[in-house]
């Protein structure tokens, strides 16, 4: 029996399941995992997978106040189409070209198959993706109506015929999957890199695609570029909210990061004066509501097996209140990200009764992103690496590299950094004014982290991997981590650039420099060979 394509998209129906903290359903036939977005205060964050027409959204696992919900990524929206050519035998002369999808009956073949592997990539995902219903393309019309889809990928099933041509050519970036060993041969397995990079010569010549957008037979190649590109997705278009403007830890960053992040990236911003917030502030601390849900997350917080209170409790206190201000203005504001301009100074110490290094703290640990100062040189690479990774960043002060060693510092540091536990922390002064409460966390030792540090004329990023030697305590910023360098560190010394760096849980260098690819406009520089 031969299929349509909508006969075989139709062989997968609506199913769901509910598993743990999750809620899986399908969209178009596939399923598709909740992101985890963070923590309402101890309370976990699930998902929960809408209809097709709908932004995959995650929930509280207990109710949070109107208009406090963390940020949620945007489902990746997948278009998989299957290119083919059946080819009619001719007697005495070559009539067709390599590969296993000779008839109608094994196009049906693969094109189920394809949806069942893809059933298994979105369960195997960790972010919300969407996928499509498969097209089966065998001529230049249908590639022009699938490269036409409203999506953010086109995964192309390159078995045969030539409109792969026309679908690298779309605005739509293109993951190509080849077939090697994983099931019927495909004929671009041959000639992808020849014909269609190289355009039958020596030279790269596609200006849409090299080699990294081509996968052979494993799914984790696929999965890895669709985390870069979910990532690269709702990283763009992020709303920052600036608490006392925009400033920079540098002039080349003052200068020119507010502009690149607008051009680049798809910045909006919402500017609110420390008089404005100072205001909403006061209102706070009159709020009988607000106060006493600050006191019950105060409550909470030092209750904590793994939790220390080095300072006064009414810093941690003050941090919720000021916290509680911070999301109100987010939510009216749509921002998901924020920063204090002048987070060391005394206006903003004075008119929190704290430095915010706590509050960033908290807000990172329920999926914001939030980091000292409103420098858009560091705040652009950690709000990628947050949705990449699907965890908190950590935005450090760098140290000089030395015999293999990269100590990183800062008194704003998250400590759900696996995106689900809380490592063990002290709530201690801010080192540097001896004031107020910042955390100092106990990294995970033989945690391995990516470290990407941002030049400071947002021109270029450098990476690498490492691993966590020690917390130490020094007299320097409270939380620090001395990380073995993973790579060249002799390179690293004589080329390293900018001054802040940010660290996260896990290696994600190759998800960091795939998604750069994209944005084009920044050199990517990794430090450490593939893992």
């Amino acid at each position: 029996m031969q299929y349509d394509e909508h006969q075989i998209n139709s062989k997968f129906h609506t199913l769901s399941c509910s598993c743990g903290g999750y809620s899986k359903a399908s969209t178009m036939g596939i399923s598709r995992r909740g992101f985890l977005g963070g923590l309402a205060g101890t309370a976990a964050l699930g998902g929960l997978m809408l209809p097709a027409e709908s932004q995959a959204r995650a929930v509280s696992a207990k109710p949070v106040s109107p208009g406090m919900e963390p940020p949620l990524g945007t489902a990746l929206r997948i278009k998989p189409v299957l290119t083919y050519q059946i080819e009619k035998r001719q007697e005495k002369t070559s009539w067709r070209s390599y590969g296993g999808l000779q008839t109608q009956e094994k196009v049906n073949e693969e094109a189920v198959r394809i949806r069942t592997e893809l059933n298994e990539l979105v369960t195997k995902a960790e972010f919300p993706i969407e996928v499509l219903p498969l097209a089966l393309v065998d001529s230049d019309q249908k590639a022009d109506v699938a490269a036409d889809t409203k999506c953010d990928v086109l995964l192309v099933y390159a078995a045969g015929g030539w409109q792969v041509y026309k679908l690298a050519a779309s605005k739509t970036p293109n993951i190509m999957f080849l077939r090697h060993k994983s099931g019927h041969h495909y004929l671009w397995y041959e000639i992808a890199h020849w014909r269609l990079l190289r355009k039958n010569g020596d030279t790269f010549e596609e200006p849409n695609m090299d080699v990294d957008d081509i996968v052979v037979d494993n799914y984790n190649g696929i999965l890895w570029r669709l985390r870069a590109l979910y990532g690269l997705k709702n990283a763009r278009g992020t709303k920052m909210l600036a608490i006392g403007g925009l400033t920079a830890y540098s002039e080349p960053a003052q200068r020119l990061s507010p502009a690149h992040a607008k051009e680049v990236w798809d910045y909006d911003f919402e500017i609110v004066s420390e008089a404005q917030f100072a205001r909403r502030l006061a209102k706070a601390r009159a709020d009988e509501n607000i106060m006493k849900n600050a006191q019950r997350q105060t409550n909470e917080l030092l209750a904590l097996p793994n939790v220390t209170l080095k300072t006064e409790r009414k810093f941690v206190v003050n941090s919720f209140i000021a916290l509680a201000v911070c999301k109100e203005l987010m939510s009216e504001s749509g921002a998901t990200n924020f920063g204090f301009a002048n987070c060391m100074g005394r206006s903003v110490i004075e008119m929190l009764d704290t430095p915010p290094c706590l509050v960033l703290s908290l807000a990172n640990d329920e999926g914001y992103t939030a980091y000292c100062h409103t420098d858009l040189s560091h705040t652009l690479p950690g709000v990628l690496l947050r949705w990449i990774a699907g965890k908190p960043t950590f935005l450090c002060n760098t140290h000089f590299p030395h015999d293999g060693i990269f100590t990183v510092a800062h008194c704003a540091a998250p400590r759900k950094m696996n995106g689900k536990d809380y490592e063990p922390a002290k709530i201690m002064t801010h080192f540097e004014s001896d004031y107020g409460a910042a955390t100092k966390v106990d990294y995970t030792k033989g945690q391995i982290v990516t470290v990407i540090i941002p030049n400071l004329r947002c021109t270029k990023w450098q990476g690498f991997r490492g691993k966590v030697l020690d917390s130490p305590s020094n007299p320097a910023c409270r939380s620090q981590i001395d990380i073995a360098i993973d790579g060249d560190f002799r390179k690293l010394l004589t080329e390293m650039q900018g001054f802040h760096a940010q660290v996260c849980y896990g290696d994600y260098l190759r998800e960091v420099g795939y998604a750069l690819k994209k944005v084009g406009s920044i050199e990517w520089q990794n430090f450490s060979e593939p893992a």
